[in-house]
């Protein structure tokens, strides 16, 4: 198997194995972490999350649409140092219009169902980020990179 199609299916296997990511922000050059419940396309150049419009990364992201995301399979466990697979995501984030805001939903939806009276509050911004580069890590300190910019 040629390694980018490697790169893909363990990032595919990875990233269907959990249902959370750590998302980072940025605010006038201060971090900030959120924990976000995420769905993404088959061809994973797009992950996507649900937020109030209220929280402070929905306002973040209005100011900077230039985000990662952390996704790992970690237990917590000692053997994490050898098993554990950690993938950043970086890539820039927007808001999905009314217009678009159905195919995504039923995308988001499928993936995570138990969150349709989350989404359905008119108080949820459905977020896509777009996907740029991932940052794969695995048995501790090996990292492969997978590039949808070059």
């Amino acid at each position: 198997m040629p390694k980018a199609d490697n790169v893909m299916k363990k990032l595919k296997n990875l990233m269907g194995s959990t249902q959370l990511a750590v998302l980072a922000t940025d605010h006038s050059g201060e971090p900030y972490a959120s924990l976000v419940a995420f769905a993404f396309s088959e061809n994973i150049r797009e992950i996507l999350f649900a937020t109030s419009k209220a929280t402070r990364k929905f306002s973040y992201l209005k100011d900077n649409n230039r985000v990662s995301l952390l996704v790992d399979n970690r237990s917590n466990s000692i053997e994490d140092f050898q098993n554990a697979m950690a993938v950043t995501v970086l890539g820039t984030a927007s808001l999905i219009e009314e217009d678009e805001r159905h195919n995504y939903l039923k995308l988001y939806l499928d993936r995570l169902p138990h969150l349709s009276e989350f989404v359905a509050s008119p108080d949820c911004a459905l977020i896509l980020v777009k996907v740029t580069s991932y940052y794969l890590v695995e048995n501790f300190q090996n990292v492969m990179e997978f590039d949808f910019q070059s």
